[in-house]
């Protein structure tokens, strides 16, 4: 072998080490730096619980693992968690670079939890299924919650106003007059927001509303 191969040869090699070291770096960077929270419940009031992380709204605890998974900047983080009947939860939460903290949500009843008699059973059909459900400004739950066979919301009678809303999807807005006894469906599919044009996040005092004053509603479950 000449000495130009030869120094060749050992540029390559110099070449991918540096590759190698450099990528292992930017990868214990990604690992290292964020931190995970990791959610879950034992019931289905807890594990359809809406949450909000300083303020925003993320999603509902199930579905927050995997690629939805939660991760953030080291530090202090408040958590809330709400669902409809259930006192809202927040805790605050000190995470260290790279640490994965295991939460467990609990949700507990809420005894000022106020349901309608002689209710009307709204069912609620919209695309991305995961999309914050909210009535007269106050979070409910999810789509999923109330589409499907024997799932519905139960309103007291008189006019709402609904929006359903995701981060990265259009809001959708509407007001119904429902009666006693009546059956409403509300259809629609969300459409992607231009990234340019989105709105702030669904925070968690201008469109969930402050302290724990029930809403009239309740849930319908198979």
């Amino acid at each position: 072998m000449t000495l130009l191969r030869k120094h060749k040869t050992l540029y390559c090699e110099l070449l991918v080490c540096s590759f190698l070291l450099l990528s292992g770096v930017a990868q214990a960077g990604r690992n290292e730096i964020l931190s995970e929270i990791r959610l879950t419940g034992a019931t289905g009031a807890d594990k359809n619980a809406g949450v909000w992380v300083d303020g925003l709204y993320l999603g509902f605890v199930n579905e927050l693992k995997g690629t939805k998974k939660v991760l953030l900047v080291p530090g202090e983080h408040s958590l809330t968690f709400r669902q409809t009947g259930y006192r809202d939860l927040t805790r605050k939460v000190v995470i260290g670079p790279g640490q994965k903290e295991n939460y467990v949500v609990s949700m507990e009843p809420d005894p000022q939890a106020q349901y309608p008699t002689e209710p009307a059973k709204v069912k609620i059909s919209v695309w991305p299924s995961r999309a914050a459900v909210f009535v007269d400004d106050r979070f409910v739950g999810h789509v999923a919650e109330f589409d499907g066979i024997g799932k519905s919301m139960l309103l007291s009678p008189g006019k709402h106003r609904f929006k359903i809303t995701l981060p990265g999807w259009q809001s959708f807005e509407t007001e119904a007059n429902l009666w006693a006894n009546q059956r409403f469906e509300l259809k629609t599919a969300l459409v992607p927001e231009d990234i340019r044009e989105a709105r702030p996040p669904i925070k968690e005092q201008s469109e969930a509303g402050s302290g724990s004053t029930p809403l009239s509603a309740g849930k319908v479950n198979p």
